[in-house]
Parts: structure tokens; C-alpha cells; sequence
């Protein structure tokens, strides 16, 4: 990126996600992070040391940064789920623009403030729906929308979770309880409602969803099976093994850093080991609190008749997402790695490779996170909000289209979408 005007982002949650997006925005060699909030000591200082922010820059809260005057142009919101509306909304009065992750906040009247603050004050708000900026997506949006398939009429998308991550973040993890954070649905598959909107380009009109906390039951716990994974005579031969998944971690640049980094920030045998005994990441995985749904099938109807499905399901290999498209005069389908076209005029077969990066958090969602932050500073740089792939609007939508098929799947209905 040219270096035409120097870019101040101030950091708010310097966890996991927050520090990943401002070494990438660093990385651009446009951003200088001007100041940290995070109420954490440790990383707190973690991060100001690493991004040379000086301690009167650095704030114990996201409200002791919002109480001083404007120290950046835009603002990084990395908390948990529930804590993004208040900052999210503050800081764009203050008149920062805003990227906040997904999801945007846990219910649709949280969200509609953000939008309604961040379109008040006239700031820009990128939601990070990462999957918008991979080159796979480029390359399936550009076939459709140049006619390759013809009118789409379905689509088929997986999105598997991986038994591990699951047992990580919606078992063990800080996305386990729906009132705590969000419904699976939200925090993990708005990405992917996101996604099917954006490829399509038509909105979603009803939906309906199938689905629910199968596996991870006390029930299930199998008869011999200890509290905590340390002291467990069946733990070698369980799938969801904290040991073997957080001690495999070690030596691994990438896994230290996540999914590890939840569980502790110093990658050693011993301390992972007390991590395991004391924390909740060591919890026998079907006795936990959890409450979150591990599979869900959304059946979609768009504006003009097309059809989608959207399986999200714990049990699998992580992986990239898996799409299958079907059109009047063709087909497309994805694995991530390469996109198959084929033709039914000639019957030709076309495959096209997309050569991504892996697809956890761990390896930038094949791309897509930082392409996101490239676009994210490149708007701020040239104060132009269309170089961001997506608007507060469409990410309210999709937002919608979770809380929509949620309301299908416990009530036992199709749910209408407002227009």
C-alpha cells in the first residue's frame, strides 16, 4: 500500500482477535496503534509493548479510552460478544470509524443502534465478515455475476466447524452459553449467511432451521469418564482429548497462538498442564455448562426463487467452507483449494485453482482477514468507505437471517425476513 497518509487505530480487546488485526494493519505499513484498552494487565501490556504504545496511552477499559478526547482515526472493537455495543456506539459519536468484529452484538436491537450511531455520526463500520475478502469468493462472485452458471437456483454450503474447535470454543469455550455470547448460529455461521448474500446479491425472504445440542450432553458422558480430562481413564481414546489437543499445540508458532493462546499465554508443558487443572479448557466435554446447538441445517429462499442450504456442524475435519452452486446453465463447486466449473452448453469441466491459506483463525481464514484489514485502512487512507466489501446495512441483514433461523428452529415455523 502507498504510504500516502499515515493511518492512527486505537485497540480495544487485545485478545486473540484484536491483536491478530492490528499486527495486520502494522503490517501495512500505514497504521501506527495510538493507544490499547483491554482491562486484562497482561495483555494489556503485552500489547502496548508490542505495538510501542506508551503507558499513558494505555487504558484499563474501553470507557477510560472514550472518556479522554479522540487519540485515533478509527478503532479496533475486539471484545466479547456482548460487550460490543456500548463501545461500538460511544466511539462513533467520539467520531471513530469503527471495525468491529463479528457477530455485531447478540440481538437485533443492539445492532440497530450501532447502525443507527455509526450512520449519525457518519463514520464508516466494517463488520469483520472475512469470508467476503478471499480470493475464493472473488473468483465464485465474479463467475456469477458474469453469467458462468446462469440464474442460480440453489446452493448447498457447508461449514464444518471441526470436532476440536468445536470442543474449544462452543463446549468448553467462551461461545458455549447463548446468553453469555450468542447462538452457534450468530457467532460462528453469520459469516457464512453473510457470504451466501453477498455472492448471490438478492436478499433472503424466509427461512427455516433444524438443529440443537445433540452430542455434548451429560447423558453421552461415557460411564467411566472423569469431571476433568487430567484425571480421565477414557481420555486417550476420546476424541475431544484436552490434553492431547493443547499439548499438540506446543512447538507450533501458529497453534500457540491460537487456539492455545485461550487457554494460556505461556506455551509450556507445565503451564498448559495447570491451565488444564484450574481453567475451564480441561472440563470434560460433555460436563460443561454449555447450551449451544453442535449441528443446525438453514434452509434459505431468496428474493426471485433461488434456494440455499446452510449445514454448520461440529462433527468434521476443520476445514475450508464447501459450496456447491447450481444454475440454469451451469454448476460451480468449492473446496477452498480449487473451483470446479462445468459448462452444460459443452459439457466442459473447468478447474480452477484458489491456492488460499489454511482455514482457521490461526492461518487468516484463507485470506480473508488480511484482505479485510487492507481494505478496512485503504478506506481510511483514501476516506472512501466503498474500498470495505461490506456496509452496516448488509451486515444487519445477515445478523438478521441468524436471529431469524433461530427463531424458526425453536418454534417450529418458516420465519418471514421484514423487507
Amino acid at each position: 500500500m502507498t504510504n500516502t497518509k499515515p493511518v492512527t487505530l486505537a485497540l480495544v480487546g487485545a485478545g486473540l482477535r484484536g491483536t491478530h488485526y492490528a499486527r495486520l494493519a502494522v503490517a501495512t505499513g500505514n497504521v501506527r496503534i495510538a493507544a490499547v484498552a483491554e482491562p486484562d494487565p497482561v495483555r494489556r501490556e503485552r500489547a502496548a509493548a508490542e505495538f510501542g504504545v506508551p503507558a499513558d496511552s494505555s487504558y484499563d477499559g474501553w470507557e477510560s479510552l472514550a472518556g479522554v478526547p479522540k487519540v485515533a482515526d478509527a478503532v479496533i472493537i475486539a471484545t466479547q460478544d456482548n460487550e460490543h455495543t456500548k463501545p461500538a456506539i460511544r466511539f462513533a459519536e467520539l467520531g471513530y470509524h469503527l471495525l468491529l468484529e463479528k457477530p455485531m452484538a447478540p440481538t437485533e436491537d443492539e445492532a440497530r443502534q450501532i447502525v443507527t450511531a455509526a450512520e449519525r455520526a457518519g463514520v464508516m463500520l466494517a463488520v469483520c465478515h472475512v469470508l467476503r475478502y478471499t480470493e475464493q469468493t472473488r473468483i465464485i462472485k465474479q463467475l456469477i455475476e458474469g453469467g458462468a452458471v446462469g440464474q442460480v437456483m440453489n446452493v448447498q454450503h457447508l461449514e464444518p466447524i471441526g470436532w476440536w474447535h468445536f470442543a474449544h470454543s462452543y463446549v468448553r469455550g467462551n461461545w458455549r452459553r447463548a446468553a453469555d455470547s450468542s447462538s452457534m448460529l450468530l457467532a460462528k455461521a453469520c459469516h457464512d449467511l453473510d457470504w451466501l448474500a453477498y455472492v448471490l446479491g438478492r436478499p433472503a425472504i424466509k427461512v427455516s432451521s433444524f438443529g440443537g445440542l445433540t452430542h455434548f450432553r451429560p447423558e453421552n458422558k461415557p460411564a467411566d469418564a472423569a469431571g476433568n480430562c487430567l484425571d480421565c481413564p477414557v481420555e486417550n481414546t476420546c476424541p475431544y482429548s484436552a490434553p492431547r489437543l493443547y499439548l499438540g499445540c506446543l512447538g507450533d508458532t501458529a497453534r500457540e497462538h491460537w487456539p492455545l493462546g485461550a487457554v494460556t499465554s505461556t506455551p509450556t508443558r507445565s503451564a498448559v498442564l495447570d491451565a488444564l487443572r484450574n481453567g475451564p479448557y480441561g472440563r470434560c466435554a460433555y460436563d460443561c455448562d454449555n447450551d449451544v446447538a453442535d449441528q443446525q441445517v438453514v434452509t434459505i429462499e431468496y428474493e426471485g426463487g433461488t434456494t440455499a442450504t446452510v449445514t454448520v456442524v461440529a462433527f468434521s475435519v476443520l476445514g475450508h467452507r464447501k459450496t456447491r452452486i447450481f444454475g440454469t446453465h451451469g454448476s460451480i463447486e468449492s473446496d477452498g483449494d480449487t473451483i470446479v466449473t462445468h459448462d452444460f452448453v459443452t459439457d466442459a469441466r473447468q478447474v480452477l485453482p484458489v491456492n488460499p491459506t489454511g482455514a482457521s483463525a490461526a492461518d487468516g481464514h484463507g485470506g480473508g482477514d488480511e484482505r479485510l484489514i487492507e481494505a478496512f485502512v485503504a478506506a481510511l487512507v483514501h476516506n472512501d468507505p466503498a474500498l470495505i466489501l461490506t456496509d452496516a446495512r448488509s451486515s444487519l441483514a445477515s445478523h438478521q437471517l441468524a436471529w431469524a433461523a433461530e427463531t424458526s428452529r425453536h418454534h417450529n415455523q418458516v420465519t418471514s425476513l421484514r423487507q
